[in-house]
């Protein structure tokens, strides 16, 4: 049986410990699991592909972008929709960006998702918050050690001008910004030749929910290619307050056929 990972956003940024700027509750006892895991079962894992949040520290997604009606900063996780900015309720710091960023939030809007949610600046490229937790990193360097190949990485959210939550596809793709577009590479080269794909990261209410719904409409339209996916529920928590995201994703998945398991029952499933 060959198996492959996919590992959402295991970030620093998203850790509960200090120096985070996004914390999960729960986040850092779950990549250490999973680095557990990966160091027991290394010779059942044939691939593992690591997406990793990217962002300028300026970002429609983040307070440096928005200020208030009346030139305040605008407070994290502030939902912000299109017709907020066009009241002047809130309004991006760059006037001349505005008629840009509506568009984006009808855009969004239309896709039944209303708006965006305004996040502390977190994952910042190149910065410690960007860097994969420590615990699993030393698992994957130990695994590449092992299998003599690269853990594949994905950066993900470079364009600075819409959300980008799942590694396949932004929120709100743009025709000219081919990183905004579904990444069809990416999800054919996971499907093809795996039997089984695991999901784990962070967090699992955005970034792996979104992940996990993108790749799963990808398959249904690729008959051929038709891994067994399965998340791995003690490996993924959710965002404090958004936790009802996190119960309808499992929910979600169970119905259509997913496997919700933790990493010692996938472990004994593989082996």
């Amino acid at each position: 049986m060959r198996t492959k990972l996919l590992i959402i956003d295991p970030q620093n940024d998203f850790c509960d410990i200090e120096g985070a700027a996004l914390p999960v509750a729960g986040a850092n006892e779950d990549l250490k699991r999973l680095a557990n895991f990966i160091e027991s079962h290394q010779d059942r894992i044939g691939g593992i592909t690591v997406t990793l949040d990217s962002h300028a520290s300026v970002a429609v997604e983040r307070t440096t972008f928005w200020l208030t009606r009346d030139g305040q900063p605008v407070a994290p996780f502030t939902f912000i929709t299109a017709a907020d900015v066009v009241a002047g309720v809130y309004r991006p710091r760059d006037a001349g960006l505005t008629d840009q960023v509506v568009g984006m939030l009808e855009q969004l809007t239309s896709a039944g998702k209303g708006g965006m949610v305004v996040w502390p600046v977190h994952c910042v490229t190149g910065t410690w918050g960007h860097n994969i937790q420590g615990d699993l990193a030393r698992s994957l360097a130990a695994w590449e050690m092992t299998h003599q190949r690269a853990v594949s990485k994905v950066l993900k959210g470079e364009y600075p001008l819409t959300e980008h939550f799942g590694v396949f596809e932004a929120d709100a793709p743009v025709p000219s910004v081919p990183g905004t577009q579904f990444n069809t590479v990416l999800a054919t080269s996971l499907a093809d030749g795996a039997d089984v794909i695991a999901m784990a990261g962070q967090a699992s209410s955005h970034c792996v929910a979104a992940s996990y719904v993108q790749f799963m409409r990808f398959l249904a339209k690729t008959p051929a290619l038709a891994p067994r996916v399965v998340l791995l529920r003690d490996c993924m928590s959710p965002v404090p307050g958004f936790e009802k995201l996190a119960d309808d994703l499992f929910d979600r998945a169970r119905a259509s056929g997913t496997g919700v398991l933790t990493a010692d029952e996938f472990a004994q499933s593989i082996s």
